[in-house]
């Protein structure tokens, strides 16, 4: 293989991020036997169709991830958040989900999430530098 070969970009295509998922996706199913994941998206919209506050990420193997959660900023602490937080871990219930992980920065809304009943079960220091990457877990009773 020559070095030419290899190309770091940092605008890739959509599709080709988009492949990578799927072969991820297809080695994990093959190797772990679990083929149920599914997106899980909430949205809250305006009248206009506008996102107010929005939440993604996927069920599979009886585990639910948030991927990216938002709340506008002007309607922050009005309960959406926490509206949309529970209608995800119903939903990862109802997928037979037992518990629910995500990532958060420490400038973001660990506090938030902590008063929702997630630890903290794993840090990375200086990411970004002077904060941390902090991952979350909750177990759904």
């Amino acid at each position: 293989m020559s070095d030419d070969a290899i190309r770091v970009i940092d605008d890739p295509a959509a599709g080709d991020l988009e492949f990578l998922e799927e072969q991820i996706n297809d080695y994990n199913c093959a190797a772990t036997g679990y083929r149920d994941g599914r997106h899980l998206a909430i949205f809250l919209r305006d009248a206009a169709g506008a996102i107010r506050a929005g939440l993604s990420g996927h069920t599979w193997g009886g585990c639910a991830e948030v991927k990216f959660f938002w709340v506008r900023e002007s309607e922050r602490h009005a309960g959406l958040g926490t509206a949309l937080l529970r209608a995800a871990e119903a939903e990862a219930k109802a997928r037979g989900c037992t518990q629910v992980v995500l990532g958060t920065h420490s400038f973001q809304a660990p506090a938030f999430y902590a008063k929702h009943g997630y630890t903290v079960c794993g840090e990375i220091p200086d990411y970004p530098s002077g904060y941390a990457q902090l991952f979350l877990r909750k177990v759904l009773v």
